[in-house]
């Protein structure tokens, strides 16, 4: 981190310890609910019109040279080929492989957008009607939880594993219905996955069968067979 980016993290510390009046802090909590109320208001109303859809997560950091830039590219259009649209947080790397791919088949192609200080700008390959802007991560995620068929989880780094784990956690607690959530990618989460069964099972922190929440694939073929296998049993509807 450079010196200008340690003065810039310094001074919104600053700021958030800063001394405001109980009348300020109440005032400015009231104009925040209003605008997380919007946020809602503003995603149900858009998402609840576009069908069953696929979200597709990954890094941000992904170039279109990787070889998982592709296979994201290809999931998608099999989705596609296949019924569903596809829903990603919008940005370069994996999002932009996912919705690249369902524009390809002239498929639904949703970007779920958040303003970040880096990595985050709108790709082209969202449909214009489909582009949404959050301010807020936590409004995001219900989103994408209420409204996903599934989850694919393509490698990617802090932002995916939140993705991957809210949704997981969601499923073992029996909040929402346990739709399929795949991991692409054996030798990338190969590590994460030897450590849930050697750390977290065997410290009894998770159980054993947990581990059947998700799928561990390689290839879109196996990734897109996981989601259909389990809509040929069960409706496509919104997850609660």
């Amino acid at each position: 981190m450079t010196e200008n980016n340690w003065k810039e993290e310094e001074e919104k510390i600053k700021q958030a310890f800063g001394d405001k009046t109980w009348a300020q802090i109440k005032s400015e909590e009231s104009w925040r609910i209003f605008k997380i109320m919007s946020e809602f208001v503003e995603g149900i109303d858009k998402l609840s019109k576009i069908g069953p859809c696929v979200s597709i997560f990954g890094s941000a950091r992904t170039s279109p040279e990787s070889p998982y830039y592709k296979i994201a590219e290809e999931i998608a259009a099999k989705l596609v080929r296949h019924g569903y649209g596809v829903i990603t947080g919008g940005g370069p790397g994996i999002m932009e492989a996912g919705n690249k791919g369902a524009a390809s088949e002239r498929g639904r192609s949703v970007g779920l957008n958040i303003e970040l200080p880096f990595e985050q700008t709108p790709n082209p390959y969202i449909d214009s009607d489909k582009n949404m802007n959050f301010d807020f991560f936590f409004v995001r995620k219900v989103m994408f939880v209420k409204y996903s068929q599934g989850f694919i989880i393509m490698p990617g780094g802090f932002g995916t594993l939140d993705e991957m784990f809210e949704s997981l956690t969601l499923i073992q607690t029996h909040k929402i219905g346990r739709f399929p959530v795949v991991l692409v990618g054996k030798e990338y989460w190969g590590g994460l996955i030897d450590w849930m069964k050697k750390t977290m099972v065997v410290a009894g922190n998770i159980h054993e069968e947990d581990l059947e929440l998700f799928a561990l694939v390689d290839t879109p073929t196996e990734a897109v067979r996981v989601i259909d296998d389990f809509y040929a049993k069960y409706l496509l509807k919104p997850n609660f």
